[in-house]
């Protein structure tokens, strides 16, 4: 199988490398474009009228090279889908994210846009995340993704869809199966402090940010809270279409 990987942590990240040496272990042909550094929630940002850098980078198991951009993950998506492969890829991979990305987390995850990147390049796409962030084992959800690219390959996915799966951060053996899921409720407050340069001149800094979330039946954050991978299904289509006909009255009156 033809398999473009990137991610939003960089082309150095623990997770990406080993989704990398998975591939190459399983025999699939393999393409690497991914940031040349950390470009974590950068959204689905793309680079326009500015120069896009591509550096390749040798890996030490002595595989195919990679290719380090210095944009984003949906510039990494579309560039090697477009430029870089010189086959059309299958199967775009993105991940294995260090933390998750759950509900809300997908407008803000580069990870998750730049498989929404390959969607709409008409790519079939998955976005891998780890819902942890020390002492991380990527291997088993490394070997899921795998197994679960062998499904897409024999049946499919939707067009416009992608699957974002989520892994909780525990070790492989107390791992309780897999959810099919939809979006949960994750909310952060944002704390901005206040800060004077060296020019006395002000500016705003994001601190950390305390999150809440419902923990409600078979969405995302239920499911890594019971120490299962969640597998949801994302359209690209934002329609509220249950909204549409309540629309109408509202377009007749501004239409007057």
């Amino acid at each position: 199988m033809r398999i473009l990987l990137t991610n939003d942590d960089g082309i150095d990240a623990e997770g990406l490398r080993a989704l990398r040496r998975a591939c190459l272990n399983a025999g699939h042909r393999i393409w690497v474009v991914a940031p040349d550094r950390e470009r974590s929630g950068s959204g689905h940002a793309i680079t326009l009228n500015s120069p896009l850098y591509v550096d390749e980078v040798d890996f030490a198991d002595g595989g195919p090279i990679g290719y380090a951009v210095s944009g984003t993950p949906a510039d990494c998506a579309k560039l090697g889908i477009r430029a870089i492969c010189d086959e059309p890829p299958e199967l775009v991979l993105s991940g294995i994210n260090r933390g998750p990305n759950l509900g809300t987390d997908v407008f803000y995850s580069g990870t998750v846009s730049a498989a929404i990147e390959a969607v709409i390049l008409g790519v079939p796409a998955i976005a891998l995340s780890l819902a942890g962030y020390d002492d991380l084992d990527y291997s088993y959800a490394a070997d899921y993704a795998l197994r679960l690219a062998a499904l897409v390959e024999e049946r499919g996915v939707p067009e416009h869809a992608l699957l974002n799966v989520n892994f909780p951060a525990v070790d492989g053996r107390r791992i309780l199966g897999t959810a099919v899921t939809r979006l949960g409720e994750r909310r952060y407050q944002n704390v901005f402090e206040r800060r004077l340069d060296a020019d006395a001149r002000a500016y705003y800094c994001l601190l950390e940010e305390s999150l809440e979330h419902r923990d409600e039946p078979a969405t995302d954050v239920w499911a890594i809270g019971r120490n299962m991978v969640s597998l949801t299904p994302v359209h690209i289509d934002l329609t509220n279409h249950g909204l549409i006909q309540t629309l109408v009255p509202w377009a007749r009156e501004l239409s007057r």
